[in-house]
């Protein structure tokens, strides 16, 4: 009997995320119509469009370099509390 409850359960939950998944899927259609458009609208001026060697310098490179900035910002600012004699976060006790 326990593992009807179980299968009950798991099944449920597949039916919840497939509800979840649907229902996101459908909401980015409807809300992406511009982005399927056959036709360009009145005054619409499009720019010149990137090579690939720019979008993969632009959405995989970039951020990959400015990660690599803030984390070796967070690790020189680790190193400078350390070489001061105080644990960061923590404060040394006035002794008079």
């Amino acid at each position: 009997m326990d593992t009807k409850v179980t299968n009950t359960k798991k099944a449920r939950t597949a039916v919840r995320a497939g509800a979840v998944t649907a229902f996101t899927a459908l909401t980015l259609l409807l809300t992406s119509p511009s982005a399927l458009a056959l036709y360009r609208d009145d005054g619409d001026q499009p720019g010149t469009g990137i090579s690939p060697v720019e979008t993969i310098g632009l959405f995989v490179v970039l951020p990959i370099v400015l990660f690599l900035v803030i984390a070796g910002l967070v690790v020189v600012g680790d190193k400078s509390s350390r070489n001061s004699g105080q644990i960061a976060g923590r404060q040394e006790p006035n002794r008079g």
